[in-house]
């Protein structure tokens, strides 16, 4: 397995320092995968205590390996994200001083290649998060309608083929049902045209990626699961997101807007009671990470870091 490496750690623990610094708090990573941004905030901060969530019992089993070390500060749950509330409700807490999300697949998966995330080497077509339930990248390719196919691949993985991938694949599974990733690889290769595999990366990636988010339901949980962390966070708490592609980095950046804007009506003199902003960004648009990190983690390249502090009316 290659090196589990956090991205912009630095960043992230400059970050939660003033909700965390020198006092007793509470952080929820809402998708704690190997631990290792959760391993150095709890070394960084002493009296940090973390929930650490992840629907994929796997990564739970190896970041309760890593974590062990810190002791009773770190309570597990197997969960989806946008149950945080649930979750919290389950350790007795209605608030959190921060909580943190690294979105999309994790090294570990695409390390793991009978989970079947990666286009890089032939494995069954699972890509199932959480491997213990919902429907596989395979019974979506083997059940879905044209008509869906497309619209998965256009809206999920922005592929500029979609229409005639998706037609591809039912003519291939009329053929004979797809079960590994190497077939889909290959018709995906004969399919996109040869001008745009030169200029346009690896002609599965577009593809891959839209079958992992429809597996996981991953937008719809993200959407759910922003509005969800925001509403519980502590006065002073504090959000911190990294998304690894436009999709899910939109929802973020939209969910943040909605909550660090006025809802007083338009044209009133004043605010309203009740009716300020509850966000404050701390991240001028989306971070990126530098040259010299990219170099040493490229799963960095495409990482886009948002974060905001959750604030009362009199902060304002």
């Amino acid at each position: 397995m290659t090196e589990h490496v956090p991205v912009l750690l630095e960043r992230i623990l400059e970050l939660f320092a003033p909700a965390f610094a020198d006092r007793p708090a509470v952080l929820v990573d809402a998708t704690v995968g190997l631990g290792g941004h959760s391993d150095a905030l709890l070394s960084a901060y002493p009296e940090l205590e973390l929930i650490a969530l992840d629907r994929d019992p796997e990564a739970l089993a190896r970041s309760a390996e890593r974590l062990a070390r810190h002791g009773d500060r770190v309570r597990f749950a197997h969960a989806v994200y946008d149950r945080l509330p649930e979750v919290l409700a389950g350790f007795g807490l209605s608030s959190v001083d921060g909580v943190l999300f690294d979105l999309g697949v994790s090294s570990m998966q695409l390390d793991l290649a009978e989970r079947g995330f990666s286009y890089a080497r032939d494995a069954p077509l699972d890509m199932r998060m959480d491997p213990t339930a919902g429907l596989t990248a395979a019974e979506i390719l083997n059940t879905y309608p044209v008509g869906e196919l497309t619209r998965i691949l256009r809206d999920y993985g922005e592929e500029r083929f979609a229409p005639k991938i998706a037609k591809a694949i039912a003519a291939e599974r009329a053929r004979a049902p797809f079960e590994r990733s190497e077939r889909l690889v290959k018709l995906l290769y004969d399919t996109v045209p040869a001008a745009t595999r030169r200029t346009g990366g690896h002609p599965a990636k577009r593809t891959f990626q839209a079958l992992r988010i429809e597996v996981n339901g991953e937008l719809e949980v993200l959407r759910r699961a922003v509005p969800a962390a925001l509403g519980a966070l502590a006065p002073g708490g504090r959000i911190v997101v990294e998304a690894y592609q436009s999709l899910e980095d939109r929802i973020v950046k939209q969910a943040f807007a909605e909550w660090a804007k006025s809802r007083t009506p338009p044209g009133l003199p004043v605010e309203l009671p009740g009716h300020g902003p509850r966000l404050k960004l701390l991240t001028r648009g989306a971070e990126l990470a530098g040259p010299a990190e990219v170099e040493h983690n490229p799963r960095a390249a495409s990482v886009r870091l948002r974060a905001a502090e959750r604030i009362t009316e009199a902060d304002t």
